[in-house]
Order: C-alpha cells, then sequence, then structure tokens
C-alpha cells in the first residue's frame, strides 16, 4: 500500500481499493507497520471498498482473467510491451462483440443444486 501510495499513485488525492472479504488490508494494520505519523499519512490517501460477501461481480472479473490466460497469455511473448499489445487487442475484440459470462444455472436450479446451503423456508 505504502507503494501505491508513494511510488504508483504519488499525485492521486485518493486511490480507492478494493479489498476481498478477506480484510488483508484495514487502517489498524497501518497503525501496526508504521509510525502514527506514516500510518495516517498513508491512510489519508487510500480508500477502502469491501466486495459484498456474495460477490457474483468479482466471480465474473475472475472469470474473465482466466479467460485472458487461455485466450491471450497461454504462450511465450519476448517482452512486456508485447504483453501489452495482446492484451490491447485480446479486450478490444472482447469488448466489440459484448462478451459476457454465461450463468450455467438460473437462481432456481442453483437453490435446487445447493439446497443445503440455502435456508428452509416454512410453507
Amino acid at each position: 500500500m505504502k507503494w501505491l501510495v508513494d511510488e504508483v499513485y504519488p499525485e492521486a488525492e485518493v486511490i480507492r481499493v478494493v479489498l476481498d472479504n478477506l480484510h488483508t488490508h484495514t487502517p489498524a494494520a497501518f497503525y501496526k507497520t508504521f509510525s502514527p505519523e506514516e500510518a495516517r499519512r498513508l491512510t489519508q490517501k487510500l480508500e477502502f471498498h469491501d466486495t459484498p460477501k456474495h460477490a457474483s461481480w468479482l466471480n465474473m472479473v475472475e472469470i474473465e482473467f482466466s479467460i485472458l490466460e487461455r485466450q491471450c497469455l497461454r504462450r511465450r511473448l519476448p517482452d512486456m510491451a508485447a504483453v501489452e499489445r495482446e492484451v490491447q487487442a485480446w479486450a478490444e475484440a472482447r469488448n466489440a462483440v459484448q462478451a459476457t459470462v454465461d450463468w450455467r444455472f438460473t437462481t432456481s436450479q442453483a437453490r435446487e443444486k445447493f439446497h443445503r446451503h440455502y435456508p428452509k423456508v416454512d410453507e
């Protein structure tokens, strides 16, 4: 996080950090690691956002990264510039066809298959 604040985005007024449910980074963690002054300086630039507990959009991001790896990056590329060109071309092609995630289950199918995870409803 210090690297993000000081080196990657030193001019940013605020850096929005999206966290998964592990809660890896909290303002308290900065105070355990840095002096109070440094911790305050860093936390003033960071804005933490937790993902929802059942974040289907996060699943979609993971699916897209998997597709990117299979369709574009599962080969040797000579340098970082080539990786950037290939990823950009891949993203433009995906956006041009408006590719979306095709969920395999409807909500009712998912409830039937994973019934043990859903609370019982009195009928």
